[in-house]
C-alpha cells in the first residue's frame, strides 16, 4: 500500500488542438476507448497503487468531469478518511478565481496539501493515457535520494506524432536528469516526460511558494526547467503503452490503436484494472443485417448496418444500410440509413441524417461537435 503518498491531479490543461472535443469539457473528461474518460487511467493507476487520498485541481469546463467522478465510489474513493477531493477555483483576497498557470493552481490548493498526512505527493496531469502502478517508482525515488522523480518513456522515432512531445529529458546512465528541453525543434533525446512527478510534499510547497513570490506561474517552465541543475532530478522509465492526447489527430489514432489486440491487452490488464463510472446498459445488439469486423463496440450499441475498423462508445445506433469505416463514434450518436462515414470522429449525441456522406483522411479526420445534426 502506498499509504505514504497522496495523489494530486491537475485537470486544468487547455489544448486548442483538440478542437471541439474540449469546447464544453476539460481534457480530463474527454471520452476514450469506448467507455472511459482520460481521468480514469491516472486515477485508476493511483488507486491500484493503494493511494487513498486524491485531490483533483479543476479550472474550466469541469461540470462534465464532476458528473463523471461523482463521489469517487467506482474508484473506492468514497470513504470517511481521505478519498476523492474536488478542488475547483474559488475567490479569495489572494486568489482571483481564475488561475494564471499551474503554479497559481497549485498554490491555491496548498491548504489541502498541508492537511494531507502522507509524506510524498504523486503529481500528474490528466491528458496522458497509461496503466501502471507507482510502487516501483516510489521505491526508486527513495532509494536514489532524489528530490524529484519524473516518469518518462522512450519515444518511437518513426512515429511523427511522437516527435512533437513538448518535454524531453536528457537522462544519463545513472538515471539522473541533467537537462530538459521544452518544445524543442530538433529534440536531442528520445526520452519524453509522461507528466508524472514524485516528491516530498514539503518540497512542493517550497517550490510553489518560491515561484509564486517571483511572479512565475508555469510549473514546468518556471520550476522544473529552472531547477534541473540545482535539484537532484531522477528519471523513472516506463516501457508500457503511452498515449498523449495533445491533438485531434493523435486522439483519433490512439483510439484506433485499441483495435490492436496487443495494445488493448497491455492497456486493459486484469492485474490492475481501469475503473470508470458504471452505467447499467444492455450488451451491444447486432441486427440480422449487421456486418461488423474489427470493431470495438461498447454496451448499449445497436448495430444494423456495416461497421469496420471503428470504435463505438455506449449507446451508438447505426441504422440499416449505413456504412461506418475507420471512425470513432462517441456516446449516443445516431447514424441514419444509407449514411456513409469514413475517417470521422463524432462527439456525443450527434445525429447523422439518412444518406449523408462524411469523408475525412487518416491524417485529418472530420470532427462533428457535440449534439449536432448533420
Amino acid at each position: 500500500m502506498l499509504n505514504e503518498a497522496f495523489g494530486l491531479i491537475y485537470t486544468g490543461e487547455n489544448n486548442p488542438k483538440l478542437k471541439e472535443l474540449t469546447l464544453t469539457r476539460s481534457v480530463a473528461a474527454v471520452p476514450f476507448g469506448g467507455r472511459y474518460r482520460c481521468i480514469d487511467f491516472i486515477l485508476s493507476s493511483l488507486v491500484n497503487s493503494g493511494v487513498q487520498n486524491v485531490g483533483l485541481i479543476t479550472q474550466k469546463n469541469y461540470h462534465s468531469l464532476m458528473d463523471h467522478l461523482g463521489s469517487g465510489k467506482e474508484w473506492d474513493l468514497h470513504r470517511k478518511h481521505g478519498g476523492l477531493f474536488m478542488l475547483p477555483p474559488f475567490l479569495t483576497k489572494d486568489n482571483t478565481g481564475l488561475y494564471r498557470g499551474s503554479v497559481d493552481a497549485l498554490r491555491s490548493v496548498l491548504g489541502f496539501v498541508r492537511r494531507c498526512s502522507e509524506r510524498y505527493v504523486i503529481l500528474s496531469g490528466s491528458h496522458t493515457i497509461f496503466n501502471t502502478t507507482f510502487y516501483e517508482m516510489l521505491e526508486y525515488h527513495k532509494s536514489t535520494g532524489a528530490d524529484i522523480t519524473m516518469m518518462y518513456n522512450d519515444c518511437d522515432p518513426t512515429d511523427p506524432e511522437d516527435q512533437n512531445n513538448d518535454l524531453r529529458l536528457c537522462v544519463d546512465e545513472n538515471g539522473r536528469i541533467n537537462d530538459i528541453e521544452l518544445d524543442p525543434y530538433r529534440p536531442r533525446t528520445r526520452f519524453a516526460s509522461c507528466d508524472v512527478y514524485i516528491m516530498e510534499k514539503t518540497l512542493l510547497e517550497y517550490l510553489v511558494e518560491e515561484a509564486y513570490s517571483r511572479g512565475e506561474y508555469d510549473f514546468i517552465r518556471d520550476v522544473i526547467l529552472k531547477k534541473c541543475r540545482s535539484l537532484r532530478m531522477m528519471g523513472w522509465r516506463y516501457d508500457g503503452y503511452i498515449a498523449r492526447l495533445d491533438s485531434l489527430g493523435v486522439y483519433y489514432k490512439r483510439n484506433m490503436d485499441l483495435l490492436d489486440k496487443d495494445v488493448a491487452r497491455e492497456l486493459f490488464t486484469s492485474s490492475h484494472p481501469v475503473y470508470t463510472k458504471v452505467k447499467d446498459e444492455v450488451p451491444a445488439k447486432f441486427g440480422a443485417e449487421a456486418n461488423v469486423s474489427n470493431c470495438l463496440a461498447a454496451d448499449g450499441c445497436v448495430i444494423d448496418g456495416a461497421v469496420s475498423n471503428s470504435v463505438l462508445f455506449r449507446g451508438v445506433h447505426i441504422n440499416k444500410g449505413a456504412k461506418v469505416t475507420d471512425s470513432v463514434i462517441l456516446q449516443a450518436a445516431t447514424i441514419g440509413e444509407g449514411a456513409v462515414l469514413k475517417h470521422v470522429v463524432l462527439d456525443k449525441g450527434v445525429i447523422i441524417r439518412p444518406n449523408r456522406v462524411l469523408m475525412g483522411d487518416v491524417g485529418y479526420p472530420v470532427l462533428i461537435r457535440k449534439n449536432q445534426v448533420v
